[in-house]
């Protein structure tokens, strides 16, 4: 019997979703017969694992430090098999900014954007509204601002003396139209999601609050579309190194001819696997089960991913 440590909690802006993605996930190993510890990661989650001795780890943790490399380095010391991507690929992914050049020079469209400090973007319009201020590596849509033509200054938020999401900030041109979602497990691109947000904006609170989103699955998209965005997600797992699951994240403004209107905003390599997340609603449509996704996610697990 695999005993499995499921990763989850540790200290990021996500901390409670990752402990309902480890719960969940726990649960369904637990109906799966394996042998299962579940640890809410603190900062001695080394000595932690090297006293449980599991033989894998599924990293349930969103942000930091599960997703920006940390956590997938102190695993390949200690020499316990995991999932989900490397310390290169989430590290590279995790950054937004780096990882839109490497995935624009892979021949994935991106948005246009700078990258400005949080004084600089506080100050005045850095670009002509509309435009997206988001921190470089966080997630969850934590610390994102739509600034529009009816703001006359940006978001003063940004001055706050307990702004938590970084120094530097992305400022991307606002792209109007259907937001999208494309999962990738393994060498396959799944199929893809319209996100229909019954608020304004997808934020934290629409993704994670039941209700808070409408998700059409297969997307109404034109099959030309369809394929170009579950062609372009595969696309970007391969050119970041991505293992495991992903998922991406994609605008498409339909008023333009084809698919050029389609644009890839980022690549998870930690998505949410709640009661209300993205993959495992890909994938129950693929004909997975969660149970089957979740003990895939711990058979997939190895090191020097």
């Amino acid at each position: 019997m695999k005993h499995v440590a499921v990763l989850m909690g540790g200290w990021s802006a996500e901390r409670e979703v990752s402990l309902r993605s480890g719960k969940a996930c726990a649960d369904a190993l637990d109906r799966n017969g394996y042998r299962v510890s579940r640890i809410d990661v603190a900062r001695d989650i080394a000595d932690v694992l090297a006293r449980l001795k599991p033989d894998v780890a599924l990293n349930m943790l969103h942000g930091r430090p599960g997703e920006d490399g940390t956590i997938q380095g102190l695993l390949e010391i200690l020499g316990i098999p995991y999932s989900h991507s490397g310390p290169l690929s989430s590290a590279l992914a995790i950054k937004k900014d780096v990882a839109k050049v490497v995935m624009a020079n892979a021949g994935v469209a991106v948005p246009e954007g700078i990258v400005v400090s949080r004084q600089e973007a506080a100050k005045s319009h850095v670009l002509p509204p509309p435009y997206v201020i988001k921190p470089i590596a966080e997630g969850s849509s934590v610390g994102v601002f739509i600034v529009t033509e009816a703001h006359c200054h940006p978001p003063q938020e940004l001055t706050r003396h307990d702004w938590a999401y970084g120094e530097r900030l992305l400022c991307e041109r606002f792209i109007a139209g259907k937001e999208l979602t494309c999962a990738v497990l393994g060498d396959k691109a799944l199929e893809v999601i319209e996100i229909v947000p019954a608020l304004k904006f997808y934020d934290y609170e629409a993704k994670y609050a039941p209700g808070g989103s409408k998700h059409l699955l297969p997307a109404p998209l034109k099959p030309n579309v369809y394929q170009e965005v579950r062609r372009l997600a595969l696309l970007a797992h391969q050119a970041l190194g991505c293992r495991g699951v992903s998922r991406a994240d994609f605008r498409y403004d339909d008023r333009m001819d084809g698919t050029e209107g389609l644009v890839c905003l980022e690549v998870n390599t930690q998505p949410g696997m709640t009661e209300t997340s993205l993959v495992p609603e890909l994938a129950a449509y693929s004909g997975m089960t969660f149970e089957e996704l979740v003990k895939w996610m711990v058979e997939d697990a190895s090191l020097d991913r």
